[in-house]
């Protein structure tokens, strides 16, 4: 296929503070439609990193980023109350000549900051209005350091607000979107110094980051601030392993990483970038960004295994892998135009009417735990419905699920019926990658050939599960069948 069109990677959802993150990771039948991403505030900020902003005469109290844009929206103009410091903050009088040379190279740094936010006008009326928002928010939070200049949640909230201001740049204007986002880094750096288990500061910093490499396109210069971006995603997974938005930014910026540097490392970081979507969507089952990442990514894989004829993997299995997850994302968001365009052009990769179809090694359907001599490796196929084994003799294709193998008894396993699907290494079973589908009737154990195909049914299984779960299955339907 042509690279101009080969499926692009969704909208990575990179909002500060993980904004964007708005839909549940638990998959119940019963759960409802969670809000579209990005319809909260970018700046959005955990009320336990911010710093403490109280009116003067009123209890001080931590305001989180959004109340406090939510109050200057709501009076119509700054409140007259300065930055108060929790308690134990202050600068004692033992640091106070340190504090005072300190004052003054950062009051240098923090003019510069100061500079770039009031040069942002918005691009109209509502971000001019938003931006004088910003720009008082930025005065508290340096007026906050220069009480404490050891408050990492100070930098913080005011690498937030610079961060914020780049997004609210006129393309037209002077200002230079890059310098506010470098700015922004220094004190996601800081903030980082100051508190070194800072999460959304990682998180925070690696957008920014990301952001500055993407202006500049494929360039030594770019491959060192990727580098540097997936660099903090780490960090902020090690701090935060339950985070399938860092996740799947991090496989973002491996993709793009990628992209970049030489051959011979491509295969590595793709791989490595396939992993961590993977996990992602281990920890959300619907997290349909990190799907349809994953979808790409295999599809680029598949593109560039056919260029180069290599032997071990069948650029025809990767696009069909690949088309799997497209699906599987326009089944959970049927809405969303770029997974409408991507299943256009990968649906004719499905092994139709199924959306997967494969090997696996099973015991006899009477009888599941009989004795390995008495296993078969013989195929199967999932769709909306489930999970079946077929005769080999028969076309999987010319028959629907439930009306294959009338004079002998298969294996079939109903969407409804599964409870869990997970890996085992079990030494009961046959030698390869165990499978444990456990349902409403005991559990199934079925052997597939390789780890790596064991991955590829995992997450089929699981998907058509979650799609079932979230009732979208007559999407699903509609796709491999229609």
């Amino acid at each position: 296929m042509e690279d101009s069109a080969r499926p692009t990677p969704a909208d990575s959802g990179e909002l500060p503070n993980g904004a964007g993150m708005a839909e549940d990771a638990v998959v119940a039948p019963d759960a409802g439609e969670a809000p579209e991403e990005g319809e909260e505030s970018g700046i959005a900020n955990d009320s336990e990193t911010n710093a403490a902003l109280g009116a003067e005469g009123e209890p001080s109290r931590p305001l989180t980023m959004r109340e406090l844009l939510g109050e200057l929206k709501d009076s119509g103009e700054p409140s007259s109350g300065r930055s108060t410091l929790s308690e134990g903050n202050g600068i004692g009088s033992a640091g106070a000549e340190r504090a005072s040379q300190d004052s003054l190279q950062f009051s240098s740094h923090h003019d510069v900051a100061m500079d770039l936010i009031n040069s942002v006008t918005g691009v109209d009326e509502e971000g001019r209005s938003r931006q004088r928002i910003l720009s008082f928010a930025a005065k508290r939070y340096v007026s906050a350091i220069e009480r404490n200049p050891e408050d990492p949640d100070a930098y913080y909230n005011w690498a937030l607000v610079l961060q914020e201001s780049a997004d609210n740049v006129d393309p037209d204007s002077s200002s230079s979107k890059d310098s506010l986002l470098e700015e922004a880094c220094k004190k996601y750096a800081e903030a980082t110094r100051l508190c070194p288990t800072l999460y959304d500061a990682y998180y925070n910093w690696a957008i920014a980051i990301a952001d500055r490499a993407k202006m500049r396109g494929r360039t030594k210069e770019a491959e060192e601030l990727w580098k540097q971006a997936i660099m903090n995603y780490d960090k902020a997974v090690q701090l935060n392993w339950n985070s399938p938005q860092a996740l799947n930014n991090w496989g973002l910026g491996l993709q793009e990483l990628s992209a970049i540097v030489p051959a011979r490392d491509k295969q590595t970081i793709i791989k490595t970038a396939i992993s961590k979507f993977r996990y992602a969507i281990q920890l959300q089952f619907d997290f349909h960004r990190a799907i349809y990442n994953l979808g790409t990514v295999l599809y680029g894989l598949a593109e560039d295994t056919m260029r180069s004829a290599g032997p071990d993997v069948s650029p025809n299995d990767l696009y069909s892998q690949s088309a799997i997850y497209v699906a599987a994302a326009h089944a959970l968001k049927p809405n969303y135009s770029v997974y409408r365009s991507a299943l256009r052009l990968v649906r004719s990769m499905l092994p139709l009417p199924y959306l997967k179809a494969g090997y696996l090694t099973a015991p006899p359907a009477d009888n599941t735990i009989a004795p390995h001599k008495h296993w078969e490796r013989s195929e199967f196929v999932l769709n909306h419905e489930g999970l079946q084994q077929v005769d080999a003799s028969e076309s999987p294709s010319s028959k629907p699920l439930g009306h294959m193998g009338r004079s002998k008894k298969y294996i079939k396993v109903a969407v409804e019926d599964i409870v869990s699907v997970s890996a085992c290494s079990d030494l009961t079973l046959p030698p390869g990658a165990g499978l444990c589908i456990e349902t409403i009737h005991g559990p199934l154990f079925l052997v597939a050939d390789t780890w790596e195909s064991l991955d590829g049914w995992l997450d089929a299984i699981r998907l058509v599960y979650t799609i079932f779960a979230r009732g979208k299955s007559d999407v699903l339907a509609g796709i491999i069948t229609g």
